[in-house]
C-alpha cells in the first residue's frame, strides 16, 4: 500500500476525480479536452503528480468550478492563491505598459483559457510542447468586456468572409464600340 509520502497530492487528486465524475466524463474525455495524456491525468487523480499551473487552470476551467472551489484546489496543489487580474489598476492613469515594436513573430496556439470578471477579460494562449505534454503559456491578453465583444464580432465577420467562395470578375467578350478603319477616298475624275 502506498504511503502518504508516495502520494503527496492525494486530496487534490481525489477532488479532481470527483469533479470529473460529477460531470460524468471519462479520463479520456477530460485528458483530450485539456490536451494531456490520459496516463498523466490518472497520475494526477491518484495524487502522484501535481499538475502545472497551466494544467490546473485548464482543469478548473473545464470543470467550470466556482471561485471558492478553484481556490481550494489551487491551495491543495501548493500554489499561491489564484488571483484574478485587477482591471481597475490597469485603467488608472498612473499605470503604464511598455510595448516594444521589435518582436512581430506570430505564435500559433492550441489552447486558450479565458478568465472574465466584472472589469474585463484575460485570455491565456497556450501551446502544447511542454514537459510531459503540458501546455506552455505563450501569450496573455487583457481587455475590457466591451473591447472583447468587438474583437469577437470582428473575428466572427472575418471568419465568415473567409468561408465565402469568391467569384472572379470576368472580362466582357463584347467590345464597347466596334473598331472601324478609316477608308481612303480619292476624287478620281478620269474619263
Amino acid at each position: 500500500m502506498a504511503t502518504r509520502r508516495e502520494v503527496p497530492y492525494i486530496k487534490l487528486g481525489d477532488s479532481l476525480k470527483k469533479a470529473r465524475q460529477k460531470r460524468q466524463e471519462t479520463i479520456a474525455e477530460v485528458s483530450g479536452a485539456v490536451e494531456i495524456e490520459a496516463d498523466v491525468l490518472q497520475n494526477i487523480e491518484a495524487g502522484i503528480f501535481r499538475p502545472s499551473e497551466d494544467i490546473m487552470m485548464l482543469l478548473i476551467s473545464h470543470f467550470n468550478l466556482s471561485e471558492g472551489e478553484a481556490d481550494r484546489l489551487w491551495n491543495l496543489a501548493g500554489y499561491e492563491t489564484l488571483e484574478e487580474p485587477d482591471f481597475q489598476d490597469l485603467q488608472s492613469p498612473k499605470t503604464g505598459a511598455a510595448v516594444l515594436p521589435g518582436d512581430v513573430r506570430i505564435v500559433y496556439t492550441d489552447t486558450v483559457h479565458v478568465v472574465v470578471n466584472n472589469f474585463g477579460v484575460v485570455m491565456n494562449f497556450m501551446q502544447m510542447g511542454g514537459p510531459v505534454g503540458q501546455p506552455l503559456m505563450v501569450s496573455r491578453v487583457g481587455m475590457s468586456k466591451e473591447h472583447a465583444r468587438s474583437v469577437l464580432e470582428v473575428l466572427k465577420q472575418t471568419l465568415e468572409q473567409s468561408d465565402r467562395p469568391t467569384t472572379p470578375k470576368l472580362i466582357s467578350a463584347k467590345p464597347e464600340k466596334p473598331i472601324t478603319k478609316p477608308q481612303n477616298r480619292s476624287n478620281d475624275s478620269s474619263n
